[in-house]
């Protein structure tokens, strides 16, 4: 077995707004894995100031990881568990070495009827944080492209500005028409956060993502307590890593969602821990992309299919494909609001 390792900088197709600052660029890490005849391509992808493996030295601990799985054969994800980007990268690859290819040029990763074309994956519409116009501009793109369920990113405008474009939102949609999640990516200070979660729970909202910074467990415990909102939790999750940690924390908080990126999040492997640590205590979860190309989307959207599949009713995050002018060819295409694998390219 050999790989070998490309870096390439990806160009976003307009400024991604956070909370935590605006991405114009992303920074990337192909891995190619070849076995004779058999080729395996998989991403990995941290996130800056945000992922538990963003680290000064990780093409060498990349290649490290490389290293050992061209002496051994094998996919050692014990070892790689405080490496979430790069595990999820090695398993993309290594399924894809001995993968089936069906009619269209995408690795059959996980047998499912998504991953052979045969049906969409439901999926909400992303609506970056901006200026009020460009956010009410964004929307009703959304609205006209068929979504029926919209994420918005708040927290990065005037909060009274964000809870108007709900308010335009609600006026013309109901919640029976048009799901509404928002995700505050931990923007609200704790002492004013169920104040807004209040204010927010008029416009019918499905649930709001990680409304305080992570590692308050116990704050975060009282707000899902206490809030008339459901409280989902993304950041939170990232280097939690250990299984019975993983548990703890979960226990504690008892939040209504967790919400799922491989890169973040453990890979593959840490994904479908949480997952099942998650359904035992009776808490929902779903999954999301983190800013990947068509490569990462791929293996994310299959996984997504195998955990959950098939025939997913609860809209997934996995519109992120289309955010870049550089991006890496793959036969994946958005339908109306549902995201296909298209069997005839």
């Amino acid at each position: 077995m050999k790989i070998e390792i490309e870096e390439r900088v990806l160009h976003f197709k307009q400024p991604a707004g956070t909370s935590r600052g605006v991405y114009t660029e992303r920074r990337i890490w192909l891995v190619k894995m070849t076995d004779g005849e058999r080729v395996g391509v998989g991403e990995c992808a941290p996130l800056p100031n945000l992922s538990c493996d963003d680290i000064p030295n990780y093409a060498l601990m990349l290649r490290h990881f490389c290293d050992g799985m061209e002496r051994t054969g094998e996919l050692d994800t014990e070892a790689m568990r405080d490496y979430p980007s790069m595990l999820f990268g090695l398993e993309t690859a290594w399924y894809s070495l001995s993968a089936q290819h069906p009619s269209s040029n995408a690795p059959l990763l996980f047998d499912s009827p998504f991953a052979r074309g045969e049906e969409g994956i439901p999926i909400n519409g992303l609506v970056w944080m901006g200026t009020f116009e460009e956010m009410r501009g964004r929307i009703e793109d959304k609205l006209a492209q068929g979504f029926r369920c919209v994420k918005l990113k708040i927290g990065a405008i005037d909060f009274d500005a964000e809870l108007a474009l709900l308010k335009k939102i609600r006026e013309r949609f109901g919640p029976r028409e048009i799901e509404l999640r928002v995700d505050a990516n931990g923007a609200f200070p704790f002492d004013e956060a169920l104040y807004k979660l209040e204010l927010l729970s008029q416009y019918a909202l499905h649930s709001i993502e990680q409304p305080i910074k992570a590692g308050q467990w116990g704050n975060m415990a009282e707000l899902c307590r206490e809030s008339p909102l459901r409280i989902a939790l993304d950041e939170e999750l990232i280097g939690v890593n250990d299984p019975e940690q993983k548990r703890q924390m979960l226990n504690i908080i008892r939040p209504s969602y967790i919400i799922l990126k491989p890169s973040l999040h453990g890979g593959m492997t840490g994904v479908r821990e949480w997952v099942d640590i998650a359904r035992d205590m009776g808490i929902g979860s779903w999954i999301t992309s983190a800013l990947e190309s068509n490569v990462g989307l791929n293996a994310v959207a299959q996984l997504a299919a195998d955990i959950y599949g098939p025939g997913i009713h609860m809209p997934q995050g996995l519109g992120t494909g289309q955010l870049f002018t550089d991006n890496i060819p793959m036969p994946l295409e958005i339908r109306g609001d549902q995201l296909w694998i298209s069997a005839n390219s």
